[in-house]
Protein backbone atom coordinates (compact mmCIF):
# COMPACT_ATOMS: atom_id res chain seq x y z
CA UNK A 1 0.00 0.00 0.00
CA UNK A 2 1.34 3.57 -0.64
CA UNK A 3 1.82 6.01 1.74
CA UNK A 4 -0.39 7.61 0.68
CA UNK A 5 -3.27 5.07 0.78
CA UNK A 6 -1.97 4.65 4.51
CA UNK A 7 -2.46 8.82 5.46
CA UNK A 8 -5.88 8.72 4.56
CA UNK A 9 -6.87 5.04 6.18
CA UNK A 10 -5.33 7.05 9.17
CA UNK A 11 -6.88 10.36 9.26
CA UNK A 12 -10.35 8.50 7.87
CA UNK A 13 -12.93 7.92 10.09
CA UNK A 14 -15.71 5.03 10.03
CA UNK A 15 -18.95 6.84 10.79
CA UNK A 16 -22.30 4.59 11.48
CA UNK A 17 -25.56 6.47 11.35
CA UNK A 18 -28.22 5.11 13.17
CA UNK A 19 -31.73 6.04 12.77
CA UNK A 20 -33.35 5.12 16.07
CA UNK A 21 -35.99 2.53 16.31
CA UNK A 22 -39.86 2.50 15.51
CA UNK A 23 -41.80 4.91 18.32
CA UNK A 24 -45.20 4.99 19.04
CA UNK A 25 -45.53 7.70 16.93
CA UNK A 26 -44.22 7.03 13.65
CA UNK A 27 -46.06 8.21 11.02
CA UNK A 28 -48.94 10.02 13.11
CA UNK A 29 -47.73 12.67 14.45
CA UNK A 30 -44.50 14.72 13.72
CA UNK A 31 -43.17 14.20 17.72
CA UNK A 32 -40.24 16.33 16.90
CA UNK A 33 -38.62 17.53 19.93
CA UNK A 34 -41.97 17.02 21.90
CA UNK A 35 -43.67 14.60 24.42
CA UNK A 36 -41.10 11.33 23.96
CA UNK A 37 -42.62 8.03 25.34
CA UNK A 38 -39.48 6.11 23.94
CA UNK A 39 -39.37 3.17 21.76
CA UNK A 40 -42.75 1.18 21.07
CA UNK A 41 -42.42 -2.76 21.54
CA UNK A 42 -41.60 -3.26 17.93
CA UNK A 43 -38.71 -0.30 18.42
CA UNK A 44 -37.48 -2.34 21.91
CA UNK A 45 -37.09 -5.51 19.20
CA UNK A 46 -34.98 -3.35 16.65
CA UNK A 47 -32.87 -2.03 19.05
CA UNK A 48 -32.46 -5.36 20.31
CA UNK A 49 -31.55 -6.88 16.95
CA UNK A 50 -29.57 -3.67 16.22
CA UNK A 51 -27.24 -4.17 18.85
CA UNK A 52 -26.71 -7.90 18.41
CA UNK A 53 -25.80 -7.17 14.98
CA UNK A 54 -23.46 -4.87 15.52
CA UNK A 55 -21.37 -6.81 18.81
CA UNK A 56 -18.73 -7.73 16.59
CA UNK A 57 -17.95 -4.20 15.31
CA UNK A 58 -15.08 -2.35 17.06
CA UNK A 59 -17.09 0.77 17.79
CA UNK A 60 -15.25 3.32 19.82
CA UNK A 61 -17.91 5.97 20.92
CA UNK A 62 -21.97 6.25 20.71
CA UNK A 63 -22.79 9.51 20.52
CA UNK A 64 -26.91 10.31 20.12
CA UNK A 65 -29.50 12.96 20.32
CA UNK A 66 -31.12 13.68 24.09
CA UNK A 67 -34.01 12.35 22.35
CA UNK A 68 -35.42 9.39 24.75
CA UNK A 69 -36.31 7.16 21.60
CA UNK A 70 -32.46 7.48 20.41
CA UNK A 71 -30.99 7.38 23.46
CA UNK A 72 -33.02 3.87 23.64
CA UNK A 73 -31.58 3.36 20.67
CA UNK A 74 -27.98 3.91 21.22
CA UNK A 75 -28.02 2.24 24.98
CA UNK A 76 -28.49 -1.24 22.64
CA UNK A 77 -25.77 -0.72 20.98
CA UNK A 78 -23.32 0.49 24.13
CA UNK A 79 -23.96 0.96 27.33
CA UNK A 80 -22.03 4.74 28.11
CA UNK A 81 -23.50 6.93 25.21
CA UNK A 82 -22.76 10.41 24.86
CA UNK A 83 -25.28 12.78 24.55
CA UNK A 84 -24.71 15.27 21.37
CA UNK A 85 -27.68 18.44 20.85
CA UNK A 86 -25.88 18.61 17.51
CA UNK A 87 -28.11 15.49 16.58
CA UNK A 88 -31.21 16.38 17.45
CA UNK A 89 -34.25 16.09 15.56
CA UNK A 90 -35.27 19.39 13.31
CA UNK A 91 -36.97 21.62 15.60
CA UNK A 92 -40.30 21.91 14.11
CA UNK A 93 -41.49 24.65 16.03
CA UNK A 94 -45.44 25.15 15.52
CA UNK A 95 -45.96 21.83 14.11
CA UNK A 96 -43.90 20.20 17.03
CA UNK A 97 -46.62 17.40 17.95
CA UNK A 98 -49.52 17.94 15.32
CA UNK A 99 -50.94 14.89 13.38
CA UNK A 100 -49.97 14.29 9.72
CA UNK A 101 -53.08 14.46 8.87
CA UNK A 102 -54.01 18.01 10.66
CA UNK A 103 -50.54 19.21 8.42
CA UNK A 104 -52.21 17.84 5.28
CA UNK A 105 -52.95 20.47 2.65
CA UNK A 106 -50.84 23.39 5.07
CA UNK A 107 -49.13 25.64 2.47
CA UNK A 108 -45.86 26.11 4.36
CA UNK A 109 -45.64 22.09 5.26
CA UNK A 110 -46.36 20.94 1.36
CA UNK A 111 -43.43 23.92 0.80
CA UNK A 112 -41.24 22.05 3.41
CA UNK A 113 -41.33 18.76 1.71
CA UNK A 114 -40.41 20.31 -1.63
CA UNK A 115 -38.22 22.89 -0.51
CA UNK A 116 -35.96 21.59 2.06
CA UNK A 117 -33.10 23.90 0.24
CA UNK A 118 -34.71 27.20 1.18
CA UNK A 119 -38.28 26.53 3.56
CA UNK A 120 -38.78 27.81 7.01
CA UNK A 121 -40.73 25.69 9.74
CA UNK A 122 -42.65 28.61 11.49
CA UNK A 123 -41.01 29.24 15.28
CA UNK A 124 -38.30 26.86 14.40
CA UNK A 125 -35.46 26.08 12.09
CA UNK A 126 -34.36 25.48 8.62
CA UNK A 127 -33.51 22.38 7.08
CA UNK A 128 -30.22 23.97 6.37
CA UNK A 129 -29.77 25.18 9.60
CA UNK A 130 -30.38 21.27 10.97
CA UNK A 131 -27.63 20.42 8.27
CA UNK A 132 -25.26 22.46 9.53
CA UNK A 133 -24.94 21.65 13.20
CA UNK A 134 -25.31 17.89 12.30
CA UNK A 135 -22.15 18.00 9.87
CA UNK A 136 -20.22 19.73 11.82
CA UNK A 137 -20.34 16.76 14.50
CA UNK A 138 -19.49 14.54 12.18
CA UNK A 139 -16.63 16.31 11.36
CA UNK A 140 -15.52 16.66 14.84
CA UNK A 141 -16.20 13.31 15.31
CA UNK A 142 -14.22 12.42 12.14
CA UNK A 143 -10.71 14.46 13.84
CA UNK A 144 -10.97 12.70 17.41
CA UNK A 145 -11.54 9.47 16.33
CA UNK A 146 -9.83 9.40 12.74
CA UNK A 147 -8.49 5.89 12.24
CA UNK A 148 -11.16 4.43 14.64
CA UNK A 149 -15.43 3.64 14.05
CA UNK A 150 -18.32 5.85 15.70
CA UNK A 151 -22.04 5.31 15.76
CA UNK A 152 -23.95 8.39 15.95
CA UNK A 153 -28.02 7.30 16.72
CA UNK A 154 -29.90 10.41 15.31
CA UNK A 155 -33.68 11.15 12.84
CA UNK A 156 -34.60 10.31 9.82
CA UNK A 157 -33.97 13.92 8.10
CA UNK A 158 -30.79 14.49 10.45
CA UNK A 159 -29.00 11.50 8.54
CA UNK A 160 -30.89 12.62 5.57
CA UNK A 161 -28.96 15.96 5.63
CA UNK A 162 -25.77 14.48 6.78
CA UNK A 163 -26.30 12.07 3.50
CA UNK A 164 -27.00 14.87 1.18
CA UNK A 165 -23.77 16.47 2.31
CA UNK A 166 -21.51 13.81 1.21
CA UNK A 167 -23.03 13.21 -1.97
CA UNK A 168 -23.22 16.86 -2.87
CA UNK A 169 -27.25 16.96 -3.07
CA UNK A 170 -29.59 19.59 -2.69
CA UNK A 171 -31.28 19.59 0.18
CA UNK A 172 -34.40 19.66 -2.11
CA UNK A 173 -33.52 15.75 -2.58
CA UNK A 174 -33.29 14.52 0.34
CA UNK A 175 -36.66 12.49 0.72
CA UNK A 176 -35.40 11.16 -2.76
CA UNK A 177 -33.56 7.95 -0.46
CA UNK A 178 -35.17 6.42 2.42
CA UNK A 179 -33.44 5.87 5.96
CA UNK A 180 -35.95 3.70 7.83
CA UNK A 181 -35.99 2.97 11.74
CA UNK A 182 -33.38 0.98 13.56
CA UNK A 183 -31.18 1.55 9.49
CA UNK A 184 -27.75 2.16 9.69
CA UNK A 185 -26.08 4.55 7.04
CA UNK A 186 -22.15 3.94 6.87
CA UNK A 187 -20.22 7.00 5.85
CA UNK A 188 -15.79 7.95 5.51
CA UNK A 189 -14.84 10.99 6.38
CA UNK A 190 -10.94 12.42 6.40
CA UNK A 191 -9.17 15.29 5.70
CA UNK A 192 -9.76 14.51 2.03
CA UNK A 193 -13.40 14.88 2.22
CA UNK A 194 -16.23 12.31 2.68
CA UNK A 195 -17.73 9.04 0.92
CA UNK A 196 -20.97 7.29 1.26
CA UNK A 197 -20.17 3.50 1.70
CA UNK A 198 -23.59 1.90 2.73
CA UNK A 199 -27.27 3.23 2.72
CA UNK A 200 -30.38 2.72 5.04
CA UNK A 201 -28.97 -1.34 6.05
CA UNK A 202 -30.85 -3.04 8.72
CA UNK A 203 -30.19 -6.30 11.23
CA UNK A 204 -31.29 -9.20 9.91
CA UNK A 205 -34.95 -10.52 11.61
Amino acid sequence: MSDRNNREETLTASILLVRHASHSDLGQRLTGRGLDGGLAPAGVEEARRLGRWLADQEIAAVHASPRGRAQQTAAAIRSDVVTADALDEVDFGEWTGLRYDALKGNTAWDRWNSERSTAQVPGGESMAEAQERAVAHVQQVAREFAGRMVALVSHCDIIRAVVAWVLGLSLNRILSFDVDPASVTHIVVGEWGARLVRLNERAPA
